[in-house]
């Protein structure tokens, strides 16, 4: 029987101390004038937001709502896993898992409105039992020990094994990023299980043999850019993830403003094209609470192994026959076609507003988009 023990974020304060200490003692790099985010992110921006962390964001406020949440520890396969479990109070509400990427993706906005909808002004019948995974690398569920571990394909594994424990026979999965491989995933190795899998922006990367001449015009230039992306401005973290994420990880485990240029330049690159800073397409607070949890647990290097170990990017995956609904944001670069070649979609909605980062972003139109897709499969 898998045991489960209950879990509490408490951060020692030489921990924070020492952050703090990091932060003051920067050696911040020069800057040209003028460049804006053509060079990457700005070390202007990222010492505003260095500066905010050190001297008005308060980890304690977050710590203790963060503690409200009930959080669980298990062990599956060897493999340390954290996991948000809810629990809704509506007794026929459908179980569902809710699966993160990199560098996070923060649910706490939908928990409420996806447990208890009558409390946001939704149907009882709309409700569900919510599981969060801490993928493996990432977070509380620390850092992976065995090459891999991190790979979206095992992610998927050991979900499918801790839904079982937790004795849901039947459920629905969601996913956005790498979330988007690991959801999909889980109804191809867990079929008759799976009620459903919902997406947001999922990640549709062609394989080597694919001209896209069997997709729509629109599809067509998405596959040429795609193409073209190596050789974009927005695809060196990708590309050095998926390489040589070691090389990268002595950076981000000393230095917290490291840390937080890395990862706020990519939030910026995928978040709503509308809002000119990471903390304007996401709450600041928000942002660095997910930044500081990787920074405390050590794990900001360990969780980019997923690139390197995933087998899925690019990949012609299989169809599992699950109903598959779609979410797409303005940031999204979703070839249709080939979200429909991989999946049984049976459910496709496009927003005006929000990004990559949906449950952070816009969890008003996620939830509804979740909550409109799953109601046909219950």
């Amino acid at each position: 029987m898998t045991n489960f023990e209950p879990f509490r974020i408490d951060i020692p304060q030489s921990d924070l101390d020492d952050l703090n200490a990091r932060l003051a003692n920067t050696r911040w790099p020069d800057e040209l004038p003028g460049v804006d985010w053509s060079y990457g992110i700005p070390t202007g921006y990222v010492r505003e937001i260095a500066e905010y962390w050190r001297t008005s964001y308060d980890w304690r406020v977050q710590e203790a709502i963060l503690n409200q949440i009930p959080q669980f520890v298990t062990e599956i396969d060897g493999q340390r896993l954290h996991f948000t479990h809810v629990r809704s109070p509506e007794e026929n509400a459908m179980p569902l898992v809710l699966v993160h990427g990199w560098p996070f993706e923060d649910f706490t906005e939908v928990i409420g409105p996806l447990t208890d909808p009558r409390a946001y002004g939704g149907a009882a019948e709309d409700a569900f039992h919510l599981v969060i995974p801490t993928l493996p690398g990432f977070g509380f569920s620390g850092p992976t020990r065995r090459p891999g571990d991190a790979a979206t394909e095992r992610s998927a594994e050991l979900i499918a094994k801790l839904m079982a424990a937790l004795g849901y026979e039947r459920y629905g999965a969601q996913g956005g990023d790498a979330g988007s491989f690991i959801a999909p995933q889980l109804g191809r190795i867990d079929t008759e299980h799976v009620a459903g899998v919902h997406l947001n922006d999922p990640i549709t990367i062609p394989s080597w043999d694919d001209d896209g001449s069997a997709y729509s015009p629109a599809d067509q230039e998405k596959i040429a850019a795609l193409q073209d992306w190596s050789s974009q401005d927005t695809s060196g973290y990708a590309g050095m993830h998926s390489t040589r994420p070691q090389t990268l990880a002595p950076a981000v485990a000393d230095s917290p403003a490291a840390t937080l240029a890395w990862i706020l330049d990519v939030v910026h690159t995928y978040a709503d094209p509308a809002k000119s800073t990471p903390d304007e397409a996401i709450d600041r607070d928000m942002l660095l609470t997910n930044i500081a949890i990787l920074w405390f647990t050590n794990t900001a290097g360990s969780s980019m192994r997923l690139y390197k170990e995933s087998q899925q990017w690019g990949a012609d995956l299989p169809n599992s026959g699950v109903p598959t609904g779609v979410a797409v944001f303005p940031s999204g670069t979703v070839i249709r076609g080939i979200a429909e070649k991989q999946n049984t979609v049976v459910h496709w909605s496009e927003f005006d507003r929000g990004g990559h980062f949906a449950a952070m972003e816009t969890p008003d139109l996620l939830t509804a988009d979740v909550r409109e897709f799953f109601r046909k499969l219950r």
